[in-house]
């Protein structure tokens, strides 16, 4: 009963921040997204009689199993298979976790699947979904392939992720440029807790929807430049609703500022680029292909950015017979 799962992490256009249900991790809003070619998470389940206990292993570190989200999720696997044995869990990330990279959506759509293989339970890809949303809820948008829309459900079964296009659909490409690689001091899941306290809530959610569907609308026409333009506006209004929640969540670094303002510059001079950012310091630019190489010349003349990551569009969540044990 052992079975080894590859996801990508993704990275969300449209983004969601809060939650209407914390329990189901119910979105107070849709979003759209894209599934990332090279951050991706690799994890192998077993379930067996002669394990005691759980054992959770992220990255060569063993987690303890108090409070272990991990846990948390295999026990809605076991429940589902009417499974009562416990299981080992071996997990690898082939990028930094806790800097805003969406390391949980990858992990929990990864543990999702694995899981649910070496339970012997035979999922849907919605229901792959559904379940994998309970354990981190951007986690649903990993499971599906290439450009993603999660659905703002108000009950579990109809809050899930689909495909809209495969992930060939659009040249485009997400070039990560890290600024930093240490942890951020509020996570993602404590720091949504806040978003009611921000006084632009309301108003975000006010005009969500008319947002969503101009971004599906051109995603559809491939416009690149209204499609940029729109998605560096709704990170930088989510990062409003962050920097005035209390308490204020700062994610954002020197770095992340500088390039930030390099971006513009760069826009204004010819270079067709789009930044977004998710809840961390590490930017996203958004290009299409044709563009790559001058970007890249220019990222790697910027001395504080520590890696460059190369995305394209990715499959969602996959087995592979190559366990890590």
């Amino acid at each position: 009963m052992k079975s080894t799962a590859v996801a990508p992490s993704n990275i969300a256009f449209i983004k969601y921040w809060g939650k209407k249900n914390e329990q189901l991790r119910l979105p107070e809003n849709a979003s759209i997204s894209m599934n990332l070619s090279n951050l991706f998470t690799t994890t192998t389940v077993e379930f067996s009689a002669n394990y005691k206990e759980d054992s959770i292993e992220i990255d060569g570190i063993k987690e303890s199993n108090g409070e272990n989200r991990a846990i948390q999720h295999l026990d809605r696997v076991r429940k589902m298979a009417n499974l009562s044995f416990k299981a080992k869990v071996v997990t690898k990330n082939n990028f930094p976790v806790g800097t805003g990279l969406s390391s949980s959506a990858s992990g929990f759509a990864a543990l999702t699947l694995a899981g649910v293989s070496a339970a012997g339970l035979k999922l849907s890809e919605k229901e792959l979904s559904i379940l994998a949303r309970q354990g981190s809820g951007s986690a649903c948008r990993s499971i599906p392939d290439g450009f993603v829309e999660w659905l703002d459900g108000s009950t579990s079964d109809t809050s899930y992720a689909l495909s809209l296009y495969p992930p060939n659909y659009w040249d485009i490409l997400d070039v990560i440029a890290i600024v930093s690689a240490e942890k951020k001091d509020v996570s993602s899941t404590e720091g949504q807790k806040f978003i009611t306290s921000s006084p632009f809530f309301k108003t975000r959610l006010s005009h969500i929807g008319e947002k969503i569907f101009l971004v599906k609308r051109l995603l559809k026409e491939k416009n690149f430049l209204k499609f940029g333009k729109l998605i560096e506006a709704e990170a930088l209004e989510l990062h409003a609703i962050m920097l005035t929640s209390q308490p204020s969540l700062i994610y954002w670094t020197s770095g992340t500022l500088e390039l930030m303002k390099l971006v513009k510059r760069w826009r204004v001079k010819g270079l067709s680029v789009y930044f977004t950012i998710n809840t961390g310091q590490d930017i996203h630019l958004i290009i299409e292909n044709k563009n790559l190489d001058p970007l890249l010349r220019k990222l790697r003349e910027i001395k504080f950015i520590q890696k460059i990551v190369i995305n394209r569009p990715s499959v969602g969540a996959r087995l592979t017979h190559e366990h890590l044990f």
